[in-house]
């Protein structure tokens, strides 16, 4: 397939042969991952401190967020962090700690609002450019007003958020559900299609759906993250988007 579409703008390279692109939100699109980490160490903390054993380390928002909560459900989150601390925590108690990450997230959101990182954004303004198909997918149900907040739902045809997960009974990451229906919804084969994710699970998920491209995005640029990606099955890694356009 040529790099050219019904605009007049060359696909980057990487993308060639490619008919569409699914993007991760948090973390790929939106400078709002690190809302989430916060959200969860004050959460997952709180948590610790009433019903943890003493000595327990608190929730790191590097390692125990990307290796945990990354790109999953806030339930799916909640009960894996938890249960690797040796926990054993009972529905309710999964719900409460969830509930109270998505109170302090939802706070923080209101109060300071949300970027679009420049290198996807100036990625996105390409592929649009050049008339390539575009959807957003996260496990979250704030996605849309994350776009909205950094000024960029309009670049994608197509939006498949943590609300339409729910009314679709669709598993989460790293079950490729997500991304097969935002793929669905463009009209394209997922073989024809890349992901771009930055969340092992996310990346997990890409590959065991069967897309063309799966491309990591290392936010934390380092060997140890960098090489994770890789393993669990991104065919490319790059630290910004910008890089796919030569630019990084």
């Amino acid at each position: 397939m040529s790099g050219e579409r019904s605009g007049t703008t060359a696909v980057p390279r990487a993308l060639r042969g490619t008919s569409a692109v699914v993007f991760d939100t948090d973390g790929v699109v939106t400078d709002s991952a690190r809302m989430h980490a916060a959200a969860w160490k004050t959460a997952f903390d709180s948590f610790l401190r009433a019903r943890g054993p003493e000595g327990q380390p608190p929730f790191d928002v590097c390692g125990d967020y990307l290796r945990y909560v990354d790109g999953k459900s806030r339930l799916d989150g909640a009960a894996a962090f938890l249960r690797a601390r040796g926990l054993r925590p009972s529905g309710t108690e999964i719900q409460a700690v969830a509930a109270h990450k998505e109170a302090l997230f939802t706070e923080r959101l209101r109060a300071e609002g949300v970027d679009a990182y420049p290198g996807t954004v100036r990625l996105v303004r390409t592929l649009r450019s050049a008339g390539m198909p575009l959807a957003a997918v996260s496990a979250s149900r704030h996605a849309g007003e994350l776009l909205e907040r950094a000024g960029v739902r309009d670049f994608f045809d197509v939006l498949v958020d943590g609300a339409e997960a729910g009314r679709l009974a669709l598993p989460g990451k790293p079950d490729p559900a997500l991304f097969l229906e935002a793929a669905r919804r463009l009209g394209v084969p997922a073989r024809q299609a890349a992901v771009v994710e930055d969340a092992l699970a996310g990346v997990e998920a890409g590959r065991r759906g069967g897309f063309g491209l799966v491309v990591g995005v290392d936010r934390a640029h380092t060997p140890d993250t960098r090489g994770a990606l890789l393993k669990h099955g991104a065919d490319l890694v790059v630290d910004d988007l910008a890089e796919l356009m030569g630019e990084g």
